[in-house]
């Protein structure tokens, strides 16, 4: 995908959608950090589920601590993985009272010593959160990127540091979101709706499947 390519494939998913945003449920930074946490190998659906009943009752690091192991697990026993996810959501609480006051960091440094946070988790903290212009590169990303020709690599940190480098700055807070969703509804795995995609002309897959 060439520069040209490029500022086109962007332009046209910003005019469909300007204002995109994640489609996990949260209400907070603490919430949105658990919510992520809580959807590793999961999908959005599911981990929303489980959060409608989870947050209601304990919403800060201090009630999830006060639920316990045991009734943490059992808000989100749907989940899968949940008895890992469990407990390193509890340990991200503890060191978050012990160390940040309650609160999540906003450096990658910190966000990445939590249990079960990732650099995948961090950068969708630190975009979605505080509006940094990171990327983090799910499955999603990853294929879209490497089938259009945005930003082909070998690993997710490899496409993370190429996508940072061709996609044009203005657009950089937003991409994340634009390429999920993307590779969501559009540029799906198996069958690529490439006859419905606004941006197929941009795209160097080939060849196009006649999918809308």
């Amino acid at each position: 995908m060439q520069e040209q390519q490029i500022q086109r494939f962007f332009t046209t998913l910003q005019a469909a959608n300007p204002l995109p945003a994640s489609e996990l449920e949260y209400s907070s930074v603490f919430e949105l950090l658990a919510a992520v946490l809580l959807s590793a190998q999961a999908t959005d659906v599911g981990v929303n589920k489980a959060t409608r009943r989870l947050f209601p009752v304990a919403n800060t690091p201090a009630r999830i601590l006060a639920l316990g192991l045991d009734g943490l697990e059992a808000h989100i026993r749907t989940i899968g993985l949940y008895r890992s996810k469990a407990r390193h959501l509890i340990q991200t609480c503890e060191i978050l009272l012990a160390r940040h006051g309650g609160q999540v960091p906003r450096s990658r440094e910190a966000l990445e010593a939590l249990p079960g946070v990732g650099r995948k988790t961090a950068n969708v903290v630190l975009n979605v959160a505080f509006g940094e212009p990171t990327c983090a590169v799910d499955t999603h990303i990853f294929r879209v990127s490497n089938r259009t020709g945005l930003a082909p690599g070998k690993t997710p940190l490899a496409v993370e540091l190429t996508l940072v480098k061709r996609i044009p700055e203005r657009f950089r807070v937003d991409a994340h979101h634009w390429l999920i969703l993307h590779g969501r509804y559009v540029c799906q795995a198996r069958k690529p709706r490439c006859a419905a995609c606004s941006v197929a002309d941009c795209c160097d897959f080939t060849p196009k499947t006649t999918a809308g």
